[in-house]
């Protein structure tokens, strides 16, 4: 499969500070979860989403393509 670039240079970076938001956020709840010593059953998948949502936003910044847009949806960014 081959990524168009679909996104401008101010869609790229506010996909990368989106990315880096979400992976601090991520990893900011691990280490809550860890230091509150939450159980975590099936609460794994909060971080893990949180975590892979950032990691998919630096991909799209990265690559200029944004997975909406690809999916025929107009996005102001």
């Amino acid at each position: 499969m081959v990524f168009e670039c679909n996104i401008d240079a101010r869609g790229k970076a506010y996909r990368l500070k989106l990315g880096i938001m979400g992976l601090v956020a991520g990893l900011v709840s691990v280490a809550a979860f860890c230091i509150a010593g939450i159980d975590w059953g099936n609460l794994w998948l909060i971080p893990l989403g949180i975590t892979g949502g950032g990691a998919f936003a630096i991909f799209e910044a990265r690559t200029g393509w944004c997975l909406a847009r690809a999916l025929g949806f107009k996005t102001p960014l």
